[in-house]
Parts: structure tokens; sequence; C-alpha cells
């Protein structure tokens, strides 16, 4: 008698998650459900239409420690399939994979086309079955199955691996809270800040390599390029920034003050020394025409401007006071942040299925034996650059295999 499987979603983790399964149970019936219309939808829109498919950090306690929520599950799992195992698995199936300078790593192609595709069709050789336009709305049990209701209709399955992604709202989640499942509520991460009231919006566009941000209040710290938008501020650093700080920011309203230091690590005492070396070359020129740490020069004379320094007077003229808070300034600036900006294609979530309900040896519930969980709609997520598909693809590689504790 054949053995039904049936995957509820159709993004990474449940490609992922029916492709395992019939790596390791090629006699089984694996069917894939999507709800809506559309297939691996967040892998299209990811990397601007690259697809940052996994990070090149091969070490998995290093590996681990990107994750606010679900780092210390994740380094055990990342023993049964990490970064590593990724690259391997899409190049042995003629996808070539490039590490970028920040570590991201992206098909050569350039697009996430090659990606979806290479997915698609591994579970068209395998012989998934994939449903669309299907959404379950409730999970019984049934004897050593389960009855899983869409539409009013019944489907039957003897397992069951849910990668059904994250949600905005807690009812999203109702469906696995009736079959007992704690749910963590959700809330947004990977967001950029909202300045309505601060002026260097006017910079837009403007972009320094490495800013190390701090919220005032909190002990969590961000460090990478930093991007000036016509709403705010965006770029690497502030989205890790938002993913570490999802919650106390939430809970906050999204109203709290950031600090900037526009020249990373650099501290004060170290930029006062550097100042004081340059002063002696820049002699007559004028502060404005030259700066010597580097920065855009539309955010150069926005700082200037900002601490009430003339940028027409030359270097040997700068007094004590002015060079003071110009410094003060470099290492320490201050926003007022007022509101959030979320990629709506691209959200992710902190919340979800709660991480001590899952055997994180196996991916199986703890609650109901027999139900495997894969991806967002775990209570797992991840800074920006790659680490949320790597979790996708390892917990989806894991649930696949329906071991049982």
């Amino acid at each position: 008698m054949s053995v039904n499987i049936v995957v509820i979603g159709g993004g990474a983790a449940g490609f992922f998650s029916a492709l395992s399964c019939k790596l390791h149970h090629p006699e089984y019936a694996v069917t894939l459900l999507e709800k809506s219309d559309k297939l691996l939808a967040k892998v299209a829109v990811s990397g601007g239409g690259r697809c940052n498919v996994t990070h090149a950090c091969f070490d998995n306690k290093e590996l681990s420690q990107f994750y606010p929520r679900g780092e210390r599950h994740l380094k055990k799992l990342f023993f049964q399939f990490n970064a590593k195992d990724t690259v391997a698995w899409f190049e042995s199936r003629g996808v070539r994979l490039k590490t970028e300078a920040d570590n991201r790593m992206f098909p050569v192609s350039d697009s996430s086309q090659t990606i979806i595709d290479c997915l698609v069709h591994e579970a068209n050789r395998l012989g998934v079955v994939i449903q669309k336009g299907v959404s379950i709305s409730e999970i019984q049990k049934n004897g050593s199955g389960f009855i899983l209701t869409s539409n009013g209709k019944e489907i039957h399955a003897d397992k069951i691996i849910v990668a059904s992604g994250g949600s905005s709202k807690l009812e999203g989640f109702d469906w696995l809270e009736k079959i007992g499942h704690k749910i963590i509520p959700p809330v947004p991460s990977l967001f950029t800040f909202n300045m309505p009231d601060e002026p260097i919006k006017k910079l837009m566009g403007v972009s320094v390599s490495l800013a190390l941000l701090k919220i005032k209040g909190l002990k969590m710290q961000s460090e990478g390029p930093l991007l000036i938008t016509h709403w705010g501020m965006s770029g690497p650093a502030v989205l890790k920034l938002s993913s570490l700080c999802a919650r106390e920011l939430n809970e906050g309203h999204y109203a709290f003050e950031l600090s900037v230091n526009w020249l990373g690590d650099q501290n004060e005492q170290h930029i006062r020394d550097h100042l004081s070396a340059a002063l002696e070359g820049l002699g007559k020129r004028q502060i404005g025409n030259v700066n010597p740490f580097a920065l855009p020069s539309r955010l150069w004379l926005f700082l200037l401007e900002k601490n009430e320094v003339d940028a027409t007077i030359p270097w040997n003229q700068i007094g004590k006071k002015s060079q003071n808070k110009l410094i003060n300034t470099l290492v320490n600036d201050a926003y007022k942040v007022k509101g959030k900006t979320t990629f709506k294609e691209e959200f992710v979530t902190c919340g979800g299925v709660a991480l001590n309900e899952i055997s994180f040896e196996t991916m199986e519930s703890k609650i109901c034996p027999g139900i495997y969980f894969a991806g967002e709609v775990l209570d797992i997520d991840a800074v920006t650059g790659g680490f949320n598909f790597q979790a996708a693809w390892t917990t989806g590689f894991v649930a696949g295999k329906l071991e049982s504790r």
C-alpha cells in the first residue's frame, strides 16, 4: 500500500522538503500543495530578482549566530545539512553559484528563475505531484494518519510536512493552533527605518560602505553598508538591526532614537588622532571641498551644516569647539525614527510555531507525531544575507527524511 505524504507550502522550504522526501523515500507518493497560483514566490523576488541562495559561511557554529531566533536549534541541524551542502546540491544539478564581496551567494546567471527552474525540474523528475490553489483550513488526526480539509474537500495523508511560511497576522496560524501548537505572535523583521522629521532624507541615494548602528536603550548593534532613502535609512546595517531588535521595536511601536557612527567601528580617539595628523596637510583647503574621512561629499556637507561649521573656511581656521562637535557627530550621530517600511514581497517575520514543541533532530512535532515542520512557519528568522533561505533548505532537508524521535 502506498504511503501518502502531503507537503503544505510551495515555497523554498516546501519544495526542499518534498525533494528530500523523494530522495530518502522514493517509493512514497509525495504531493505538494500551494494555496496561491504561484510557486516559489519569495525565491522569485529575493535579492532583487537574483535569489540570494545562501551565505558563504561554512562553519556551523558561526553560521548559526546569524539567527536571532533559532540559533541553538539550527546549530544542531547544520550538522545534517549546511551552506556547503546547499552549494553542492545546486551545483550537482547544474546550477553554479558565485560568492560576492559580502559573502552572499547567487546563481552565476544572476536570475532567480534559474533556482526556480532547478527546483521545479527536480520535483517533476522525481514525481512530486504539485497542486496550486489548495488552501488547508484544518488538520485532523485519523487513526495512524491525517485528514486535511481544503474548501470542504478532504485530503488523506499518512504524514504531513508543514512548510506554509510566515504570516504577518496571528490568525494565519489558527489552523496549527487547533492541533495543539503554541504560536509565538508574529512581528515584522527585516525592515527599514522611517524618519519623517529628519532632514537627512534629502540625501536620498547617498550610501556609506561601513556604518555602526545602535538603538538607544538596547544592547544590540549592527555594522555594514547604510543607504539613505527618501523615507529614512535602509541597507544591510539597518536590516540587520531590525532583525536583531524586531520584538523590542514592535513593543515600542517603532519609535526610537538611532545612533550612527558614520565611520564604522572607529572610536572618538582614533578619529581625533586621524584628524590631527591630517590637519597639517589640509592647510588652506576649504573644509567643504575635502574631508579626511572619505565620506560622500553630500553627506559631509550635511554634517558640516548640522554642526554649524562653515564649509567655505579653510581647515587651518577650524576651531577646537567645531572640531569636537564634528568628531562627536561622526561617531555618535542621532536620528529620531518613527515607523518602519517592510518589503511586502520579501517580508520576514519573527514568530510562528514555538521551537520547544519541535524535535530538532527530525523536525517532527512533539505535540502531534507524524507532522513535521520546515521554514518560516517556525519561530526562526535571520539577518539579511541568504540565511533565511539556508534555514529553509536545512529544515526542509531534515523534515523530508520523515524520521521519528
